[in-house]
């Protein structure tokens, strides 16, 4: 092999970068080498951008051959490190700087053809502002637990979170068992609530709490009394980290219809000094309220980080080495400023416009929310099957 020819034909990229952006998640290692053994293999030049935009910014990086690479598809987090800056909002000491022109000389610099990012919704439009803005050819792969990536049927990392949520409600199950507890257990979802929806369904959670389909406490507390009138004398309630009364969302509603900007209902973070001050858990709330509501022992169990850490399941390995794979084909060919999504059996490039700022949301005649209801699940509100 010589510069960038492969069997007598040359690819059209020359140099790529890779990054990660946003939370870490599992997948992200795997992501990495499949991009940069099928780079590698097309007789690209691959350098690692390390924590994310930030190092792109900060000038760190780092080049990576095929030994950089070996031995990282089963390792969960990221080797090149992550951050959830961006260059137009970058936090420099005390004042928040645009960067862009700076991320986009480091660039050129390091004659990059294309910048390759890995991440979720805020990467996809920190990519594309790059490329609008300064002009950068981008390429991204969707990443997020959350699975609110659009234009994709999935995005990696949700397979193996899915997985750890759905063991930890089937763990919950047998103390609730024993001590005929309701145990409420907040599952990760700001926005969407696919991760909470399809680990209750596959946990077998009596009660599951998203932010699509806003949630009324007596409807819940309701459930649970007539469970434990028909003789079960435990419940398991899954709720997402995003999920939202239907007080709280006709009190957004109202503050958007009027053009307030805040669009969240969780109450905003309090700083000290600089630091995040840590908050009390949804669930916890939720806990307490249906304790009082029904009378029945409630207890609580945050899963937190837990769901982003460790090893990639098969799944998300075998998605994660096909994305990037695709990815180094499009490269090779001169494909820039696309999302490379699973449709169907297919990986495929989807327009980085079509992506960036959108988040796909579970509709409410969704097949798994059909599904849940069917077996008898509540889902906050007071419709039936």
């Amino acid at each position: 092999m010589e510069g960038n020819m492969i069997m007598g034909k040359k690819a059209k990229t020359r140099c790529i970068g890779i990054l990660t952006a946003g939370g870490d998640c599992p997948g992200l290692n795997a992501a990495i080498r499949g991009v940069a053994k099928a780079a590698l293999h097309h007789g690209m030049r691959v350098t690692g951008i390390l924590d994310g935009f930030r190092g792109l910014v900060e000038n760190r990086t780092h080049p990576i051959e095929d030994i950089h690479v070996s031995g990282i598809l089963t390792l969960g987090g990221t080797f090149l490190g992550s951050s959830r800056d961006k260059p137009h909002k970058m936090k420099m000491g005390d004042k928040v700087m645009d960067l862009t022109g700076v991320a986009v000389a480091n660039a050129r610099r390091l004659q990059l053809d294309c910048l390759v990012c890995l991440g979720g919704g805020g990467t996809q439009k920190n990519a594309l502002h790059l490329h609008q803005v300064g002009g950068l050819n981008v390429l991204t792969l969707p990443k997020t637990i959350d699975n609110d990536v659009v234009m994709t049927d999935v995005s990696f990392g949700y397979d193996t979170a899915l997985g750890i949520a759905t063991e930890a409600i089937d763990r919950l199950h047998t103390t609730a068992t024993s001590h005929h507890r309701v145990i409420v257990c907040e599952i990760m979802g700001h926005t969407a609530g696919w991760l909470a929806l399809g680990a209750g369904i596959a946990g077998g959670a009596d009660v599951i709490l998203i932010p699509e389909i806003p949630y009324d406490l007596e409807a819940v507390a309701a459930h649970l009394r007539n469970r434990r009138r028909h003789g079960k004398r435990f419940s398991i309630v899954a709720i997402a980290e995003g999920a939202i009364s239907i007080a709280e969302a006709q009190r957004l509603a109202k503050d958007r219809k009027a053009g307030k900007k805040k669009d969240k209902a969780a109450p905003p973070r309090v700083e000290s000094n600089g630091m995040h001050l840590v908050q009390e858990a949804m669930a916890s709330r939720m806990a307490r309220q249906l304790q009082q509501l029904t009378g029945l022992e409630a207890r609580v169990t945050s899963l937190g980080h837990v769901q982003r850490g460790g090893s990639p399941s098969a799944t998300d390995r075998l998605l994660c080495t096909r994305l990037g794979t695709q990815a180094g084909q499009l490269l090779s060919e001169g494909k820039y400023n696309v999302m490379v999504a699973v449709r169907g059996d297919a990986c495929v490039p989807v327009p980085l416009e079509s992506v960036a700022g959108l988040v796909k949301l579970v509709p409410p005649d969704h097949p798994q929310v059909v599904a849940a209801r069917l077996v008898g699940t509540c889902l906050g509100d007071w419709k039936e099957a």
